[in-house]
């Protein structure tokens, strides 16, 4: 007799997927050789080795995965079983692929999925989080399986928001507009769980990391405050202005917006969408020896010859810089520039370094006129991480 997982699309507080639940642990234990099974939860994803009591726990607080139909790790189907071991490592996890892409962008951003624990993996990713990054990670993912609504199965109070955060930023609404749209929304749905204003949104938004500095410039691009010989400066050390537009309200004249660059490299390598390709240039042979890629050219292959040190490693990042200004106002005739400087990640393929999913952005310089020559100022912190890296 067929065994019904019906249950498996069903919400997790009702009764069905708790006796559904309670079905899969039987079978999965009745065929285990110990006492602990792979977890199927979007976090251990197949894993980690976890006892009865917290698979519970874990398909408790988070889904059940809904096209892991056939139980092949957890006793059913046993027969082909053998057949799948030798290739089960690609195979189970092209059939598992997730249902929660809330989740796995959040196991991908921190770096908690697809690694055992005790492990020297588990450790590195902890290191690279920390504890703050840990709390952040637990805080998100209680918000992504807290339902909007009771009984809403379509977006959590975590995809809502980040969905709502998109529309906004795709159609350049202002904090206000989205602060009133909320409001509404909250005075419409009283039993929805909306953030009380925008800056409550953001501040949740804002754990899932990769945020910037602000720094403050010289207005006539001289110096940066920036460093502990800079920091603390009122003037600027060449041409005497002062860093302030209104001092008793701490208004900096002009501010450079810095977006570090390690987390951002650790990003590349900690989620399982990018981690294979960063590692493409060394790995896939140029066939016809045509150039279609950095790599093939005769400035990258003198590179590797004079730091075979630095070549023989796969993983090392190559960075391609690029800047440009624009007005920002269009065609309007307010006298106003912005620069964005965009670093590109070489150690991906062609059809992938050049979209503009992979751009990583590293500052925005603002200003009435372009920075021209000046523009070493303001890439004094990239310079500095660089090197240290």
């Amino acid at each position: 007799m067929p065994i019904d997982k019906s249950w498996i699309c069903k919400p997790r507080n009702t009764i069905e997927y708790a006796n559904g639940l309670n079905v899969f642990l039987d079978i999965a234990f009745q065929h285990a050789n110990g006492p602990v099974i792979k977890c199927p939860c979007a976090k251990c994803g197949f894993k980690k080795w976890q006892t009865r009591d917290v698979v519970q726990e874990h398909l408790t607080c988070t889904a059940f995965p809904q096209n892991y139909k056939t139980w092949y790790l957890h006793g059913e189907g046993s027969s082909v079983i053998e057949s799948m071991v030798a290739t089960s490592a690609h195979v189970i996890e092209d059939l598992l692929e997730s249902q929660n892409p809330m989740e796995d962008m959040l196991n991908d951003a921190f770096g908690f999925a697809g690694h055992d624990e005790d492990t020297e993996a588990d450790d590195l990713q902890t290191n690279m989080v920390g504890d703050e990054g840990k709390t952040n990670f637990d805080e998100l993912m209680r918000d992504n399986n807290e339902p909007l609504y009771e009984g809403c199965t379509k977006y959590s109070k975590l995809s809502f928001m980040l969905k709502l955060y998109h529309i906004k930023c795709m159609s350049r609404m202002s904090d206000k507009a989205m602060t009133m749209i909320l409001e509404l929304l909250k005075d419409a749905f009283e039993h929805a769980k909306f953030p009380n204003s925008f800056y409550e949104a953001k501040t949740v938004i804002t754990k899932l990391g990769l945020n910037y500095v602000k720094i403050p410039a010289c207005p006539k691009d001289c110096m940066l405050y920036w460093g502990e010989d800079n920091e603390g400066l009122e003037e600027c050390k060449r041409c005497k202005t002062s860093k302030w537009k209104n001092k008793d309200k701490k208004q900096y004249a002009k501010i450079l917006r810095y977006f570090p660059l390690k987390p951002r490299l650790q990003r590349l390598f900690m989620s399982s969408k990018t981690i294979e390709s960063m590692t493409w240039h060394a790995s896939k042979d140029n066939q016809d020896g045509l150039m279609r890629h950095p790599r093939d050219s005769e400035a990258w292959k003198s590179f590797d010859l004079l730091h075979p040190e630095f070549a023989n490693d796969p993983r090392n990042v190559r960075l391609g810089l690029a800047a440009d200004g624009f007005n920002p106002y269009g065609n309007m005739s307010t006298n106003h520039s912005i620069w964005p400087v965009v670093l590109i990640p070489y150690n991906r393929p062609p059809w992938q370094c050049m979209k503009q999913t992979s751009f990583i952005l590293s500052m925005i310089i603002p200003g009435k006129q372009m920075v021209g020559n000046d523009i070493d100022v303001y890439l004094e912190p990239l310079i500095s991480e660089l090197k240290d890296l």
